[in-house]
């Protein structure tokens, strides 16, 4: 998740090294956290594809497994002026939590601290991130035992997730010119 080099993630996306398993909308979402814990990290670049089969470029970030605590997710309402937010693990004691989880992102900002790291590895030899969270063979990536990151704060365009546990969940919508955002 944290910022990997320019020329490594064009490497993995002119190599067709795909985002999502599904169609995106191309819509921003916000997403930040006190704290995420993870175990099982892996990051290469790739490209998102919308209906239309527009490429959208994404870094791509997977964790096994992940604790969120005091979870934010928001998104614009496309041509409305409002927005809709979700938080979870806002509890002492109960973080989110999430298995097989793989990111598309397009920025990221944080306190980043990585366990036995391995920076510049083939992008298609990565196995730490989870289900599916590997690139393109010959391309730029990463991969570590566990990742910490505090005060993460991310704009992503897709989140998938084998399971993705929201304690306390709670969903607004926001109302206004300038509408409630994560960040």
């Amino acid at each position: 998740m944290p910022v990997v080099v320019a020329g490594g993630l064009l490497a993995g996306m002119s190599q067709g090294a795909l985002a999502a398993s599904f169609a995106v909308s191309g819509q921003d979402f916000k997403i930040s956290a006190d704290r995420l814990d993870g175990t099982g990290f892996s990051q290469y670049g790739g490209v998102a594809k919308d209906a239309s089969g527009k490429q959208i470029p994404v870094s791509m970030s997977g964790i096994a497994t992940a604790k969120l605590t005091n979870l934010c997710q928001s998104v614009r309402v496309k041509d409305a002026p409002m927005s809709l937010t979700i938080t979870a693990g806002t509890e002492a004691g109960r973080p989110a939590r999430a298995t097989n989880m793989l990111i598309g992102m397009k920025d990221l900002a944080g306190d980043a601290t990585f366990t036995n790291i391995n920076i510049g590895q083939d992008a298609g030899t990565l196995t730490k991130g989870g289900a599916k969270a590997h690139g393109e063979t010959g391309g730029f990536g990463q991969q570590s035992d566990k990742i910490l990151i505090n005060g993460l704060k991310q704009t992503a365009v897709s989140t998938t997730a084998g399971t993705f546990n929201l304690t306390g969940l709670s969903l607004k919508l926001n109302f206004g010119n300038s509408p409630k955002e994560c960040f």
